[in-house]
């Protein structure tokens, strides 16, 4: 009986479309063989009327639901998340993993889960088992059948606008700078690594901000075209005097803004912190720090959204009234506080 010849995806899988009964079947497998044995099985298994097109085994076990939830979103997720599921199959519910689906206990998955990580750990990892069972056909619980462990926000730190003077400062020199005051201006890091220098246009005083640097499964920072999502794709006003200055002296050399691994960047932002003089923040804090001196720019929500590419009002709510020292910094906008130039 003949089958087709598996394809291998971008994500190192191995991959068939059956069509039976005039509806196409998928199959996926972590090797070239074993997706095409799996094939061929499931052909023999439907033209003797004991398989339905419409469901996989009953017999599927977690790891192979997940897998097969992942291969199938393979060349339209980013790589990023992609990684990111690969990274709880091999980590998340080790117990479980090999099991049955119709054999788990998942409020005892759950709370042997929560002896060990964190609850927003456990809630991502459990989003990824819900669609997984959900493409794999299989029963899963409601909402309400689960008790989950609950999630505590917390606040991260930030830059405060009076502290951005001597951070701006303590920066000069560094050999990331302008990656890192690019995040100063509301881009994410993933944003601010696929930054060129042509998109920075100094006689109008924007900043281009289209596609982002991700690590893919295999741990390799790749490019893609687009962003996070639909608002992030953007352009943002030069509020620092600093990095037009750089830019400026880039274009004048013919040079382009220097390229490094992303993880190299938040070690550069914590010592220039500490050399400041001002709050340790990562990254995604400077981030939180934009949207903070928006609204003490005074700055509309509107404005603070499609400046910093957030699509959820609440999210942008949060950064920006998390920021605040005292309650008439809720109630009185000011419009004084903005970005020093170099060496003020």
């Amino acid at each position: 009986m003949k089958t087709p010849k598996a394809k291998k995806l971008p994500s190192g899988a191995w991959h068939i479309y059956l069509r039976l009964g005039g509806k196409s079947v998928p199959v996926t497998a972590r090797t070239k063989n074993e997706c095409e044995v799996e094939a061929r099985q499931i052909k023999v298994d439907y033209l003797a009327g004991v398989r339905d097109t419409k469901y996989f085994s009953p017999d599927i076990t977690l790891r192979q639901a997940i897998t097969k939830y992942i291969n199938s979103r393979d060349l339209v997720l980013s790589p990023a998340t992609v990684r990111g599921y690969d990274t709880i199959e091999r980590n998340r519910f080790k117990g479980y993993m090999d099991k049955k689906v119709a054999d788990i206990d998942w409020q005892k998955a759950i709370n042997d889960e929560s002896k060990s990580v964190s609850a927003k750990t456990i809630e991502n990892a459990w989003g990824l088992v819900k669609s997984a069972l959900k493409y794999a056909k299989c029963d899963y619980p409601k909402p309400n059948d689960l008790t989950m462990p609950q999630v505590v926000a917390y606040e991260s730190e930030w830059l405060e606008p009076e502290h951005l003077s001597a951070f701006i400062k303590a920066l000069e020199g560094d050999k990331y700078e302008i990656r890192i005051l690019l995040e100063l201006h509301g881009l994410r890091r993933s944003e601010a690594m696929a930054v060129d220098i042509g998109r920075i246009d100094l006689a109008k005083g924007l900043i281009t901000v289209k596609g982002a640097i991700v690590p893919n499964r295999d741990h390799k920072h790749v490019k893609k075209e687009t962003n996070k999502n639909r608002n992030s794709a953007r352009v943002v006003p030069i509020m620092v005097p600093r990095l037009a200055e750089l830019i400026a002296d880039l274009k004048k050399r013919g040079e382009g803004i220097i390229e490094c691994n992303p993880n190299a960047l938040m070690p550069h932002v914590k010592k220039v912190c500490i050399k400041a003089g001002v709050p340790v923040v990562g990254n995604h804090g400077l981030r939180h720090s934009f949207a903070s001196l928006c609204y003490h720019q005074g700055l509309s929500e509107r404005e603070t959204m499609d400046l910093g590419g957030w699509s959820d009002a609440v999210i942008m709510r949060t950064y920006i009234f998390t920021c605040r020292k005292e309650t008439n910094k809720m109630l009185q906008k000011s419009s004084s506080v903005s970005f020093p130039a170099s060496g003020t």
